[in-house]
């Protein structure tokens, strides 16, 4: 009986690290493939040999990526909308979790419900644009941040970190003169680097791929972010010569220079991962464990 269930067992680990080898190829070997076009020939993407390795190696779609002026606007923006975006959405998250995590505070059950509505009904886009205009936001980066501040899943996971820090603590603090800001920034928040961490990265990774509300609210091709700036490389079949170029862009592949804008656009946000990974392991685990 028992070597049957250790075969089963067995028999088990084999199939599921099966199953998780596939699922991690098909998400890596498209990625691979990426890779491999921005740095092959013209003629070898053309011809469909790329596959998983480069063909013809060149780095003509960097060099022509990163003499595009525009390119680099966009790509400014886009790290402005992150690092600026995440700390206001911290800062309104944080500001908010707080006072629904401790239960003397009144009315804290209707405010969360009404949070947890919006997680069920979104406002239309008509009235929201409309409400934009009327705040004058329309055509400035502030209607890509300022509307999307607090996330209400990203609140409820602050807000049970929040719930499993110790009363006494917090009542510690009161009785030692401080505030509900100077508890909130000085003991709350420091205590909360796991939660903080990966509501981060969820925060960041929201804003960094801005697209559709960029399309909406912006008119300014210059306010563009990198990802509406991709869509324009995408749907244009041609390339502009910028004239400091040492190669000729008409023998250049567009897909080639696609590709090479897609890693730009990716590689930054996946870098940020690594450093964040020990606090983002722990704040996912926020909630499983009841004592």
């Amino acid at each position: 009986m028992i070597g049957r269930e250790h075969w089963s067992r067995k028999l088990f680990l084999i199939c599921n690290y099966l199953f998780l080898t596939g699922l991690s190829l098909s998400m890596l070997l498209p990625f691979l493939n990426v890779i491999a076009q921005s740095f092959s020939g013209a003629v070898a993407i053309d011809r469909g040999d790329v596959l998983f390795w480069p063909v013809d190696f060149t780095l003509n779609y960097y060099q022509y990526v990163f003499d595009d002026a525009s390119i680099w606007r966009a790509f400014g923006i886009t790290v402005y909308i992150t690092a600026v975006g995440t700390l206001i959405n911290l800062a309104a998250t944080s500001s908010l979790a707080y006072p629904l995590s401790r239960t003397e505070y009144v009315g804290r059950k209707y405010v969360l419900l009404f949070v947890l509505l919006t997680m069920i009904f979104t406002a239309p886009l008509i009235p929201q644009f409309i409400l934009m205009r009327e705040l004058d936001l329309v055509n400035t980066l502030w209607a890509l941040m300022l509307p999307t501040a607090i996330s209400a899943f990203n609140l409820i996971v602050l807000r049970s970190f929040f719930m499993q820090i110790p009363t006494e603590l917090i009542d510690s603090a009161r009785i030692d003169g401080c505030g509900e800001l100077r508890i909130l920034w000085s003991l709350m928040l420091p205590l909360s680097k796991p939660a903080l961490a990966t509501i981060g990265i969820f925060y960041s990774v929201t804003n960094w791929n801005k697209y559709m509300d960029a399309l909406y609210y912006l008119n300014d091709r210059k306010l563009y972010p990198l990802q509406v700036k991709l869509r324009e490389l995408l749907i244009n079949d041609d390339l502009v010569d910028t004239g400091n170029l040492p190669f000729d862009v008409s023998s250049q592949s567009v897909q080639g220079v696609q590709m090479a804008v897609i890693l730009v656009a990716t590689v930054p946000i996946i870098m940020l991962y690594p450093f964040l990974q020990r606090y983002f392991i722990k704040g996912m685990m926020i909630g499983s464990i009841k004592s």
